[in-house]
């Protein structure tokens, strides 16, 4: 065992928070008597379902228990889907009983009364599978393994969370039974813990930063999620209400509620709950954009519908778009709601469903579906209105007075609770709730939860949003611009902005129109975005959106951006609703019938050729891609509209910085305006967008800081020279940092990383020397991330034709240098230890640091590799790198001494490998080999040809008589230990005065066992 907190002292730690501060059981894999094909508990799985169901026979058990086992079917996702319905809600038996066939229902969970159930704490639990593995910690409810954990320890510079992440996505191939039964997955390093489900990839594994959410914890530790998801009763509640399988095209997706939706969801029940038959106002749930706000109101849905047994539920949206967005979203949750949406085509409809439910349902309208009528249409109290983008001025309860026909008409607001008088209403909001006149608290109630912009962005669940104007590109004149700011000044406290019924909005909108899509202005602004779109399309897929003023500009740009690159016809699409007052020739652009649809899933496809699409208002709401990180604004909004609208590329996506919004229109002060109404903190952090007073900045800061770091390294030539010139500065570069400190090159990775994050929002204003001096920054970067690499994972030498390839691609990427650049020389060599050739050139670099930095990289990987497998080897390798470091440490020899040493080590190591081949032993027969000629007396009394068959047959032995959890049960060592000295015995090894070679093999058995199990 390694000195320090190792990941076994992070198990350990685990265990007992889980023993002793949740009230677990514990046990230890090795001590319990089961079948390792198995990955369930079974002793305490049938005695769980018999307590929990006491009415149902032992025949019915044993029949749940079958079908749980063996009848799941499918892909592991499949299975997985399957068995959560059983988790959630029981499972469906008929089994024959005293002669009849009876059928019931077998609970596997008693979620009414959490100490009927059984909570087992594991580790060290073996599986026996395709492969056999032992996962860290396992979490058994009622014998079932509904969360594992994988851990790692936060002192190892070379596992982090994300080796913790990959590791259960090797156990999903190798032991997939486990993940049939597994509700929810937990990684961490001890600084860093995450939460996600088995489809879930890794960006989705999320913190969960409170226990009782009272408080949020921005930085926490393991303990807060801990304590915070696997507490009895939140654990329950978890698995029961809050994981939900959606259904998608390409595969079900398991969604995992966020601590925020979690707790806000609660809150938002209770509230709702409570304001039935009083105040009938359930309040406001204002959630940011991005941050998952329709989940909430699906769990929330959920969590009613079991709460007052089967409430009516009534969806309502303003706009038919966002309808359709929200019922899609049910409808592909149905199984975990457990009834199938409805969604009103009229207002018919709407009448005929409200009037006739009496009990149930989860229906779908927009506020304008909600007809004239002169009764109300059900006084029942058991309705729940949820309300989406509650914050709109159409929810006004006020009365107005039609001109025309003397009548007073109500208001839409007025009109759903004048038709629904003893309904609760709920608002949802992803937008500020209070804007000028009008105030969402007097519709709704108070506000239930807030979760703004910095905390989202804290989270990880979204990414800011920054500006960029390129007004002054379009050259547009003063009477165009004033035009603009008039229609925005006068519609800003309207979410729609402008209001198409008054006769001078409709003049000055024609008049913008005629000049905004004047052929010149056209021209120029494709010209721009394609300048702009181009200097950006390095940056993740490539998805972009251009927002234009009407839909016959949306045509003029879609035409002119074609007519300006002809090869684009797949990349740009025009995505609007369609009129029959459409010009004949507009049919092919616009589509028919689901062309909509296509496009949607074609945008939404990382990997479509798709990547631009220019729209007028449909998807910017609710509409989601989370690569897309631009979005080019060529028409007037304010307020939420506004808001809404550049919310479209705040998505969570790889290492995405944030989204950039384009301003071709002005509307940086309507942005500033609409800011105001959000969190004090929201606007201290992302009261100001202008990437040219943050980006900008902050990339210029980060120049700075990588420029200092490399003082004395002379890179000028990346800047002017040629291919073979810049590989040259790439290789000084690298062995320069590479002769500074481990922390200084921590540093520098840092400030790299953050200087390439600037520059994918702001390299539009970025001059050329500042754009090659960042990639020259980012290809050193690269360079030590693939050298930094952690040793063992089968790359071995591999790595450098990695990095050479890796740099080739960025610089043909970003500086459109031409050819391929290799920096070590034959791009066909496959660089290894067993390559003399490949030493040789090592050897012969001019970069000294670089060469020993490759030699070193290399010589790990290979001792890793023995660490693994052979006892003798690894010690006797890793004890004479460790020697040649230190002395190197401590500047007792120089780098080419050091170079020299390894090169030494190197060419041991390999005649090594080669002489394992030469005796004809596999990898796991020479470490016997060395294992048993270790003393170097042995030699003296055997032939070589004697200790080979030895070899030979100590190996087949180990392997016919191997079982599973040896190396941990004393009773199976103590066997292990007889066989192979009865063995031994036979050849009279070892000789007299040959103490220790008996331990040195024992010790080799035991790894190659516990490498055999962990394999």
């Amino acid at each position: 065992m390694s000195s320090g907190f190792n990941e076994q002292s992070f198990e350990n730690a685990l265990v007992a928070l889980c023993e002793q501060k949740l009230g677990y059981e514990h046990v230890c894999g090795y001590d319990v008597e089961r079948d390792y094909r198995s990955c369930l508990y079974d002793e305490i799985l049938k005695e769980s379902l018999s307590r929990i169901n006491p009415t149902v026979p032992v025949e019915g058990i044993d029949e749940a228990i079958f079908e749980i086992r063996s009848r799941l079917s499918g892909s592991v996702i499949q299975k997985n889907v399957k068995f959560t319905g059983y988790l959630q809600n029981g499972v469906d038996v008929r089994f024959m009983h005293n002669g009849e066939i009876k059928s019931d229902i077998v609970y596997l969970v008693d979620y009414e009364n959490v100490d009927n159930n059984s909570f087992v704490v594991a580790n060290q639990w073996t599986i026996q599978e395709l492969d056999n593995k032992r996962p860290d910690v396992i979490i058994f409810l009622n014998g079932i393994p509904v969360v594992l954990m994988e851990l790692k320890s936060f002192m190892n510079n070379n596992a982090t969370v994300s080796d913790a992440y990959m590791q259960i996505r090797n156990y999903m191939k190798s032991i997939p039974s486990l993940f049939s039964y597994n509700a929810f997955c937990i990684i961490s390093d001890m600084l860093t813990t995450r939460a996600g489900t088995i489809t879930a990839d890794e960006t989705r594994f999320m913190a969960w930063k409170t226990i009782t959410g009272a408080e949020y914890i921005d930085e926490p530790g393991y303990e807060t999620l801990v304590k915070g998801m696997l507490e009895k009763h939140r654990l329950l509640d978890i698995i029961k209400n809050f994981i939900l399988i959606q259904k998608e095209e390409k595969g079900d997706v398991k969604i995992l509620a966020a601590y925020h939706q979690y707790h806000a969801v609660l809150k938002a029940a209770e509230s709702t709950v409570n304001a039935i038959g009083k105040t009938r106002q359930g309040g406001v749930f204002w959630h940011t954009q991005g941050s998952g706000k329709s989940l909430s109101m699906l769990f929330l849905a959920h969590l009613l519908r079991n709460r007052l047994s089967n409430p009516t539920i009534v969806v309502i949206t303003d706009r038919n778009d966002l309808d359709g967005q929200l019922y899609s979203q049910f409808a592909k949750c149905e199984g975990f709601l457990r009834v199938r949406p409805v969604q009103a085509k009229d207002g018919a409809e709407l009448t005929r469903l409200l009037e006739k439910t009496s009990y149930g349902g989860i229906f779908f309208t927009t506020m304008q579906k909600f007809e004239e009528n002169d009764h109300a249409l059900s006084l029942r109290d058991d309705i729940i209105v949820m309300a989406d983008e509650a914050h709109r001025s159409q929810y006004g309860l006020g009365e107005k007075l039609d001109a025309e026909t003397g009548k007073l008409k109500r208001g839409y607001a007025r009109l759903i609770r004048d038709t629904l008088p003893n309904a609760t209403f709920i608002g949802f909001t992803g937008t500020p709730i209070s804007v000028k006149d009008h105030d969402t608290t007097a519709v709704f109630g108070e506000v239930i939860d807030t979760y703004d912009m910095t905390q989202a962005v804290l989270d990880g669940a979204t990414r800011p949003v920054y500006y960029e104007s390129r007004v002054m590109n379009l050259k547009l004149d003063s009477a165009v611009l004033n035009s603009i700011d008039e229609i925005v000044a006068a519609n800003s406290t309207e979410l729609e902005g402008i209001d198409p019924n008054l006769v001078a909005t409709q003049k000055k909108m024609a008049t913008m129109e005629s000049l905004l899509n004047a052929p010149d202005t056209i021209q120029t602004l494709c010209e721009d975005i394609i300048h702009h779109y181009e200097g950006r399309q390095d940056l993740l897929t490539g998805k972009a959106m251009i927002v234009a003023y009407s839909r016959a500009v949306a045509i003029s740009i879609y035409k002119k951006i074609l007519e300006l690159r002809p090869d684009w016809s797949e990349k740009v699409k025009v995505v609007m609703t369609t009129s029959n007052k459409d010009p004949e020739e507009w049919s092919d652009i616009i589509g028919h019938g689901n062309y909509k649809e296509e496009l949607a899933a074609k945008f939404k496809d990382n990997n479509d050729p798709m990547k631009i699409a220019i729209v007028v208002d449909m998807w910017l709401t609710g509409f989601d891609v989370p690569s897309m990180a631009t979005m080019y604004v060529f028409k007037p909004m304010a307020g939420h509209n506004l808001i809404q609208a550049i919310a479209r590329v705040n998505r969570v996506f790889q290492d995405k910085e944030g989204g950039l919004v384009v301003d071709y229109i002005g509307i940086a002060t309507a942005l500033k305006e609409a800011m105001k109404q959000f969190t004090k903190r929201d606007n201290d952090n992302y009261g100001d967008m202008d990437i040219a007073k943050t980006a900008l900045v902050k990339f210029r800061d980060m120049l700075e800081v990588c420029m200092d770091m490399m003082h004395g390294c002379d890179h000028s030539k990346f800047l002017t020279g040629e291919d073979a010139d810049r590989a040259k500065c790439i290789t000084d570069g690298l062995n320069f940092i590479l002769g500074k400190k481990e922390q200084e090159q921590k540093d520098y990775c840092d400030a790299a990383y953050r200087l390439k994050q600037a520059k994918s929002l702001c390299s539009s204003l970025i001059d050329k020397d500042e754009r090659y001096h960042a990639v020259y920054f980012e290809a050193i970067r690269m360079a030590l991330a693939k050298l930094s690499a952690t040793p063992g994972g089968g790359r071995g030498g591999r790595v450098l034709k990695e990095l050479s390839k890796t740099i080739a691609d960025l610089l043909n990427h970003s500086v459109q240098s031409a050819g391929v650049i290799s920096l070590f020389g034959d791009e066909s060599l496959e660089f290894s230890l067993l390559d003399e050739k490949f030493l040789k050139e090592v050897y012969a670099m001019e970069e000294k640091n670089l060469a020993s930095e490759l030699l070193k990289k290399l010589l790990a990987d290979k001792i890793h590799d023995f660490r693994r497998t052979n006892v003798v080897k690894s010690k006797a390798f890793s004890e004479k790198m460790e020697e040649i470091l230190n002395k190197w440490r401590n500047m007792q020899i120089t780098n080419a001494e050091v170079i020299e040493q390894l090169m030494a080590l190197a060419e041991e190591i390999r005649k090594d490998i080669l002489e394992g081949n030469e005796l004809g032993l596999s990898d796991d027969e020479k470490a016997f080999y060395d294992a048993l000629t270790r003393p170097q007396a042995i030699k003296d009394f055997y032939t070589n040809d004697q200790l080979v068959k030895l070899t030979k047959e100590l190996a087949d032995t180990l392997r016919k008589n191997w079982a599973i959890d040896w190396n941990k049960k004393e009773a199976a060592r103590a066997q292990m230990r007889r066989m192979v000295k009865r063995l031994l015995r036979k050849y009279d090894y070892p000789p007299k005065d040959v103490d220790d070679a008996m331990a040195t093999i024992l010790e080799q058995c035991e790894l190659w066992s516990e490498t055999k199990e962990s394999a």
